[in-house]
């Protein structure tokens, strides 16, 4: 090497040496966990997807993955708490769209979409409407019928205010031309809690959270949201087919880091994540509670959260997105 060839290569150390320090600050830490925020009780839809695929998570990044619940506030307390912390890549919202983007339209946050980077998809899940079958309603006929002739004499509980649940109760009662007492809980276990003990007539809840009760018999279930009977519980009739049209709707969840997490981050993480999701274990447990795997891109996962932004945006214009 000659003097002009060492100068040059001598100049070009330190760039080089700064470069390779930025990219290991940007990846994920050895020895520190991966934590997983379920802002919603256990038990519920996104706790049981979680729980589903945080060990398969955790092996394909070679660390410790767990899983933390912070419910309240339909989803507000859990996702407020990811938002302001550390843009690492170690501190993730297990989300659906709905705490999001439709919790700042209802009440005051902290955070906003913005305030978000998208991970990847996790899982998507049918909505059920069901009931306790030692209740008063045995049809969703009956139930219907009820909330028509006596508007808000049928009292119908949610996960939480704003969240998917929420929002397919407001798109029935439009669709329906009928008005529920509706009533908010933290998650759908204290909801499906609340039903076994007939406290409430009916409840909207995810096919994930409440299969196994359904196949149990302590729950029975009504009709489902989605477009096509549900796979996992197919002597369950659609709405449509109860008589009701205008509108389906499906759970889908995924995970999300707080805004400015190194894109490198982002990529290793949703990486893992697609990895642990094709694992035949995460499937069958998924299997088992009803949900199928989502697998998405980054950019897959933004899109569908920025839709779902604008449907939070035409629904707060109709002055839908209050307290309810």
């Amino acid at each position: 090497m000659d003097r002009r060839q060492f100068c040059a290569a001598a100049g070009l150390a330190p760039a080089l040496f700064a470069a390779a320090t930025q990219a290991r600050a940007q990846g994920l830490k050895n020895g520190q966990p991966i934590v997983l925020v379920v802002p919603f009780s256990p038990g519920g839809n996104l706790d049981t997807v979680a729980r589903a695929v945080a060990p398969e998570l955790g092996a394909a990044l070679g660390m410790s993955v767990v899983v933390e619940n912070k419910p309240g506030a339909g989803g507000v307390i859990g996702a407020s708490q990811v938002a302001r912390a550390a843009p690492d890549g170690h501190t993730l919202l297990v989300t659906t769209p709905n705490a999001i983007t439709v919790a700042p339209f209802m009440v005051s946050t902290d955070y906003t979409l913005k305030n978000f980077a998208a991970v990847g998809g996790l899982g998507s899940a049918s909505q059920v409407v069901e009931v306790n079958p030692k209740g008063r309603f045995q049809t969703m006929a009956q139930l219907l019928d009820q909330a028509r002739q006596q508007p808000g004499a049928v009292t119908m509980g949610h996960s939480g205010l704003g969240t998917t649940n929420h929002i397919a109760l407001l798109k029935l009662e439009e669709a329906a031309g009928c008005q529920f007492t509706a009533v908010p809980f933290k998650g759908s276990a204290p909801a499906i809690a609340a039903l076994l003990g007939s406290q409430i007539d009916a409840m909207v809840d995810q096919v994930t959270s409440s299969y196994a009760n359904i196949k149990a018999g302590k729950l029975r279930g009504l009709v489902v949201l989605s477009a096509e009977r549900d796979r996992f519980l197919p002597d369950v009739p659609t709405l449509a087919e109860a008589g009701v049209s205008g509108f389906t709707s499906m759970t889908q969840s995924g995970l999300v880091a707080p805004a400015g997490t190194p894109d490198g981050i982002i990529k290793q993480l949703n990486a893992a994540l697609n990895q642990a999701l094709q694992a035949a274990t995460v499937r069958d447990r998924l299997h088992n509670s009803g949900s199928v795997a989502l697998v998405t891109t980054p950019a897959q996962w933004q899109q569908l959260l920025a839709a779902e932004l604008e449907t939070a945006r035409a629904l707060h214009a109709q002055g839908k997105l209050a307290a309810h």
